[in-house]
């Protein structure tokens, strides 16, 4: 599903990835843990295109494709996806309409448009995915991210999530903010989407998510490299002794 060999990264003149290798099969999902300034979110940022970000070697592959010199947009088509740490405010764009732009957008993309949903089919859908996040309906006609708590923000883009359907799923970040009822949401929705066919990539610095969703393998970023990659036992060894160990 994706594969990274050796990728270093720079923003202006400091480079921040040095030398990163991992690959990711379809139906897995991933963990990258470490300190703050790791590199975490810059790997993020750069799996999905991010322009303020330099490759300045390396290579990344998904889906057998070279994406390294593609756009954001291209990668979306592609079917990968972001929850970010801190998703934007939308203020006039209802969630519902937000979600049904971006559904129509991407089938287009996907070359997909006689698979449409009409906007009743859709809506109906929607409101069974966000009672599935034990979400209010009212909630969906509420301006997009405006006024929202960390945990309403949280499910607006496991919603998205459910909707789009993307192969490949980055999510940094994603418990930050949240209290136990909103983690075990965002949890029951992961391992929900979680398939033989798509793959997701976990970034985090804190392992409270990690009780609610079940990694196939965690790796440990310390200035830009993975200094380390194992199972679960990682988790709990960060949990006793911290990162200290491995920086």
């Amino acid at each position: 599903m994706l594969e990274i060999k050796n990728l270093l990264v720079k923003t202006k003149n400091r480079q921040i990835l040095n030398g990163v290798s991992f690959a990711i099969k379809k139906g897995e999902v991933h963990v990258i843990m470490g300190p703050n300034g790791s590199g975490k979110s810059t790997l993020a940022n750069i799996l999905m295109g991010n322009p303020n970000y330099e490759i300045i070697g390396g290579s990344i592959i998904f889906d057998k494709k070279n994406i390294k010199n593609l756009d954001a947009q291209k990668r979306a088509v592609l079917g990968m996806f972001m929850a970010f740490q801190y998703p934007r405010e939308i203020a006039g764009v209802q969630l519902d309409r937000f979600l049904y732009m971006c559904y129509g957008s991407v089938m287009k993309a996907r070359e997909k448009t006689k698979e449409n949903l009409s906007v009743f089919d859709f809506n109906k859908r929607l409101e069974v995915q966000a009672k599935a996040l034990k979400m209010n309906p009212a909630f969906l006609q509420r301006s997009l991210n405006v006024g929202f708590s960390g945990g309403e923000k949280k499910k607006a883009e496991m919603l998205q999530l459910a909707i789009l359907e993307p192969k490949f799923v980055i999510l940094d970040e994603t418990d930050s903010g949240l209290d136990v009822d909103a983690l075990k949401i965002v949890g029951k929705a992961v391992n929900d989407y979680k398939d033989k066919n798509n793959s997701i990539l976990i970034i985090t610095h804190y392992n409270r998510v990690l009780d609610y969703i079940r990694p196939d393998k965690v790796h440990i970023m310390v200035d830009g490299k993975i200094v380390k990659s194992g199972g679960k036992e990682l988790i709990k060894k960060i949990e006793k002794e911290g990162f200290g160990k491995f920086i």
